[in-house]
């Protein structure tokens, strides 16, 4: 037991308020906590504040001893002041009474001490590449086996044409290009408007109205349409496949072809992927047509270019390999979006739960997928199309 400190007079009127004193003894440093270490003594922001910046003048170190038995009163606010202080672990020297022990005791005993948080370390990164890094390898093997399912039944296609599904093959055309006519027309005709109405603000100030012609042109045929058209047909036409192909897998309808020797991939995969293909790029056209034509009648209200001379100045401004660059890549596009529709829908587990998450997960790739691969178009072709 250490030497007890000598005792400390206050002066009048300051006795209640609680403080901490140093003093050097022949027995090492002493901290002396006198007053009331209660709520009420330190309810005020007077003595809360001159409580504070004593603190801070006596920081807690392994060498000093504590003196707690001059405090007059000892709560569990005035507790847990100490123990914060003595960042949660007992001084090596301390006098105080039981009543204050067992206040200090409790305190102790219940305040919890939040972990410091840390990156996470190696163990946890190969955990979490153990957990999603298969899951990934899996989908990129199923998809890789599908794409090349569709060449072996493309090639079998060639050698036997006669025992191709033509029925559903023209079908599908009808279903993928006929029906997304009018939606596909309406939305690049509002497209090709607002674009029009847009630039003309820009070109008037500079007196370059006639560059509107070069401006719609250029991005309308070139990467509009082709992208607009994608984005509706993911969303039309991807949808329809991955939920055609989800109800047949909750009607056990692919368990029953399985059965009977037809192949999903030869009748289910490659007419739906063969009519994308065809269809997509009739319909990039058609969409940048109608964008086109709606463009044509802005400028026209807008800027009094008439409909001849923008027809006579549009090829001049657009030469053809924008045409055959935008018809190449939508027939790209229409090939990712059925593959995907398809992978998706075969994946569907027989369920309605799983029925509507795929159709989702089908378009939001699909969509993703498109707009990567538009921009993987725009960097490797850079070049290709300007005069």
């Amino acid at each position: 037991m250490s030497a007890n400190p000598p005792a400390t007079t206050t002066p009048e009127g300051e006795s209640d308020r609680p403080r901490i004193e140093e003093r050097e003894q022949e027995g090492g440093n002493w901290a002396i906590a006198t007053g009331r270490w209660t709520a009420l003594s330190m309810s005020s922001r007077r003595a809360w504040e001159a409580l504070s910046s004593n603190l801070a003048g006596v920081p807690p170190r392994d060498d000093r001893a504590w003196d707690l038995r001059p405090i007059e009163q000892l709560d569990h606010i005035g507790a847990q002041l100490l123990w914060n202080h003595w960042r949660h672990a007992w001084p090596a020297r301390i006098e105080m009474d039981s009543q204050h022990k067992a206040v200090l005791d409790q305190v102790a005993l219940y305040t919890c001490v939040a972990p410091a948080e840390t990156g996470p370390t190696l163990a946890d990164r190969f955990k979490s590449f153990a957990h999603n890094g298969p899951r990934m390898m899996f989908v990129a093997r199923d998809f890789l086996r599908l794409i090349g399912q569709l060449t072996l039944d493309v090639g079998k296609l060639l050698s036997a044409p006669h025992r191709a599904p033509w029925r559903d093959f023209s079908g599908q055309i009808y279903h993928f290009g006929t029906t997304a006519l009018p939606i596909t027309a309406l939305v690049g005709l509002l497209i090709g408007v607002v674009l029009a109405y847009l630039t003309s603000q820009q070109l008037r100030q500079y007196g370059a109205e006639t560059f509107i012609v070069n401006i719609l042109g250029l991005s309308l045929i070139r990467e509009l349409g082709p992208v607009l058209a994608a984005v509706l047909i993911a969303g039309r036409s991807g949808s329809a496949i991955t939920a055609q192909i989800g109800v047949m897998r909750v009607t056990e309808e692919l368990d029953a072809m399985r059965v009977m020797g037809i192949p999903h991939g030869f009748r289910l995969v490659m007419p739906r992927v063969l009519a994308l293909a065809i269809a997509m790029p009739l319909i990039s056209m058609w969409t940048s047509m109608a964008a086109l034509f709606g463009g044509m009648i802005a400028a026209d209200l807008a800027l009094d270019i008439s409909p001849a001379y923008f027809m006579s100045a549009l090829p001049r401004a657009v030469p053809m390999a924008n045409l055959w660059l935008a018809m190449s890549k939508s027939a790209v596009f229409g090939v990712l979006i059925a593959l995907i529709a398809c992978y998706f829908g075969l994946k569907v587990k027989p369920n309605t739960e799983s029925l509507g998450r795929g159709t989702t997960s089908s378009v939001v790739t699909s969509i993703t997928v498109v707009i990567l691969v538009d921009a993987l178009f725009a960097v490797l072709f850079k070049g290709v199309g300007f005069r």
